[in-house]
């Protein structure tokens, strides 16, 4: 446009070709499709979760306000390192840190204390409480996260001190996973985690403390606003416990069908972030969200699949696990845990990459024995192959017997981590030999999917099959003679 044309001026029409000519480009040049296209929606969607950037601290004291403004929070870390090295004290900071940015933080510092146990009144030491109130007020933040799981009263007591919120890191990851809930039931599982979390920690705000419900029946001595609030939490989570166990019913039906059809199921389980989706999505194009985050997926998905030789099964993506898992989730997430407690094979993925992976496998076995499912058998899958240090891979596989290296991002090591999930695979046991007419197609197709092979010839009077099947199918083929 030349200086002196005025705005008015601008052709619309033409305008609009071009945004059209535009827009069609793109559309060419990106091109991939549906599965690229949903999950740049989940992102999206889940960015819009994020707090408001950029806005400081309105509060001198976290007593004078019950509610503060949406806003992007600037957090300051401390932990009690009472066992292990050094090492190990900073990875799990570390960790610490990224569930902190997963729920949407902006982290300021960080501070570990050495101590034999963590402080029964505020978790760390008083001189260390000097310390983390110095560098809440030099660094603006508004937020102490506490790597461990504080009891009330040092929670009330170390807030009191520094003068800020404080969260432990059991609060932590209940906020994440209220955040990342997709479905109906991971939502009420996430709501009755919180509630039990939530439920011996309550407290007044003031004087409410002692403040009794008011109108007819509220009258005399009462419940104190603190009681009813107990009262109405207990209330709500033998609600959602009844909702669940009514959601569990579908699971449970769905699990049914495979089980009487013989079919194997494999739940691929593992750490958080350490690819589990994407193995998922390299295996049967589920579609299920990736994101570099800390309980990106929390849905169970299930998709089935076949091996090279035909015979069907099911892969299950389950939610990942984190060292310190909240015992609140394990118990709210029971049902659907149980997808890995009763599957047939167990894929554990490891990230290869990751300072600590042993530490991550027993974090992971710790959960997998508290849901029923230490006696089913395991593949340890080792991810990021790719950008993983060589000497590290080469330990774990040499410490890990039946593990395997492979990457889900560049497809090396794919075809051997199949190989051995067929391998692992429930065998049929019965051997039938049996005919079976060309108007029961549909055992032939069932032979395919659940049996195995051996040989088949076709003649006058149907199709021989010599092969290995379950014992439920072994039945409907004799029934045949």
């Amino acid at each position: 446009m030349s200086r002196d044309q005025e705005p008015l001026d601008i052709d619309i029409d033409q305008l609009l070709r071009e945004s059209a000519q535009v827009a069609a480009e793109y559309d060419e040049s990106e091109g991939s499709a549906e599965y690229a296209e949903s999950q740049q929606q989940d992102l999206q969607d889940r960015q819009a979760l994020r707090r408001v950037h950029g806005l400081s601290t309105e509060l001198e004291d976290v007593n004078d306000a019950e509610y503060r403004q949406l806003r992007l929070e600037k957090v300051v870390l401390v932990g009690v390192w009472t066992e292990g090295t050094v090492q190990d004290a900073e990875n799990s900071l570390k960790e610490l840190r990224a569930l902190a940015e997963t729920a949407g933080s902006q982290v300021m510092d960080g501070l570990i204390q050495r101590r034999d146990r963590p402080d029964p009144s505020t978790f760390i030491g008083s001189g260390k409480v000097v310390e983390l109130r110095q560098a809440v007020v030099a660094t603006g933040a508004d937020t102490v996260v506490c790597d461990g799981e504080l009891s009330p009263a040092q929670l009330r007591s170390l807030e009191s001190k520094v003068k800020v919120k404080v969260i432990d890191r059991t609060a932590l990851i209940l906020d994440i996973f209220a955040q990342h809930a997709k479905s109906r039931e991971g939502k009420a599982q996430v709501e009755l985690a919180q509630m039990t979390y939530l439920l011996p920690r309550l407290r007044g705000w003031g004087d409410s403390l002692s403040r009794q419900a008011g109108g007819i029946g509220g009258r005399g001595p009462g419940e104190t606003k603190i009681e009813t609030d107990r009262r109405r939490i207990n209330d709500k989570m033998a609600k959602i416990r009844k909702d669940i166990k009514e959601m569990k019913v579908a699971r449970d039906t769905k699990r049914q069908e495979r089980t009487r059809f013989n079919i194997p199921s494999v739940a691929i389980a593992g750490y958080t972030n350490a690819g589990k989706s994407s193995l998922m999505n390299r295996l049967t194009n589920a579609g299920v969200l990736v994101e570099n985050a800390l309980f990106a997926t929390l849905d169970p998905t299930t998709r089935q699949t076949k091996t090279p030789d035909g015979r069907i099964y099911t892969l299950s993506d389950t939610v990942g696990f984190v060292r310190h898992l909240p015992h609140q989730l394990v118990e709210a997430f029971k049902s659907t845990l149980e997808e890995v407690a009763a599957a047939d094979l167990i894929v554990h993925v490891i990230d290869g990459s990751h300072p600590d992976p042993m530490e991550q496998i027993r974090a992971v076995r710790k959960v997998i024995q508290e849901v029923g499912g230490g006696d089913i058998p395991e593949i340890i899958a080792i991810n990021k192959a790719d950008i993983a240090a060589p000497e590290v891979m080469m330990q774990l596989l040499r410490a890990e017997p039946n593990s395997f290296a492979f990457s889900a991002r560049t497809g090396f090591g794919l075809d051997t981590l199949l190989k051995a999930i067929e391998t692992n695979l429930p065998r049929p046991r019965v051997e039938v030999r049996t005919t079976i007419p060309f108007n029961r197609g549909d055992l032939v197709s069932a032979i395919h999917d659940r049996g195995e092979i051996m040989s088949e010839e076709y003649s006058e009077h149907g199709t021989t099959i010599h092969a290995m099947v379950d014992g439920s199918l072994a039945e409907k083929l004799a029934a045949l003679n």
